[in-house]
């Protein structure tokens, strides 16, 4: 059994983060960016969010230095600052005591997905990992999702997601994949329709642990 993990706003609180890095670079190359348009964008891959933000496409010249713009400015000005919400650890040890395989589908970078994960203090637990370099389509595509099923070796049947975004759920249910949700990315639950549980964060899913989809004993799909 595998556990898909969602990275940004799921084990670390980095959604904000990613939203002013936007305005950041908007303000810099002269594509004013709002910062509540850019906040609800964020799960998405940058090749989603940003013709959505400057009308500009991603494999444009513009498009391209922008992107890499961005990453440069999240890495430095946000990135060290960053956090793992309280008991993240603790609750991917617990998934990995129960069984599970811990493989990451994300919509970062690889490079924004290694520092993200040593940031969390998680890497060591992670077996595989899948990011935006390993798929055609960005979340809220299923290919990432695909692709972390693949790397692992398993079946739709045999996972189950942890995320906190509408473009989670998407992704998971779009690929035939069980999905559990978390608020703590800021998202409401009305957004997140689709997860079979919500849960506040990572430290309410570990108290709930026994009850939650994710023990073994409540393995069988409703």
């Amino acid at each position: 059994m595998i556990s898909i993990l969602d990275v940004d706003g799921t084990i670390i609180d980095s959604n904000e983060a990613h939203a002013l890095s936007w305005v950041d670079v908007g303000a810099e190359t002269d594509h004013p960016i709002d910062f509540e348009r850019a906040r609800w964008l964020i799960g998405m891959g940058g090749d989603k969010v940003l013709p959505l933000l400057t009308g500009l496409r991603a494999n444009s010249r513009e498009g391209k230095r922008i992107l890499d713009r961005r990453g440069e400015i999240f890495r430095k000005n946000y990135l060290p600052q960053l956090q793992p919400f309280p008991m993240t650890r603790e609750l991917l040890e617990r998934m990995k005591s129960e069984g599970y395989e811990l493989v990451v589908a994300s919509s970062a970078s690889e490079e924004d997905l290694r520092a993200l994960l040593d940031r969390a203090d998680v890497r060591d637990l992670i077996s595989e990992r899948t990011s935006a370099d390993h798929a055609d389509q960005s979340k809220p595509e299923p290919d990432i999702v695909v692709a972390a099923l693949q790397r692992a070796g398993a079946k739709p049947h045999d996972a189950l997601m942890l995320g906190d975004t509408p473009y989670d759920v998407e992704a998971a249910r779009a690929t035939g994949v069980d999905i559990v949700a978390l608020r703590c990315g800021g998202w409401h639950d009305n957004d997140l329709a689709g997860a079979r549980v919500i849960y506040d964060s990572p430290a309410d899913l570990l108290e709930h642990f026994k009850r939650s989809p994710f023990a073994r004993s409540n393995m069988k799909k409703s």
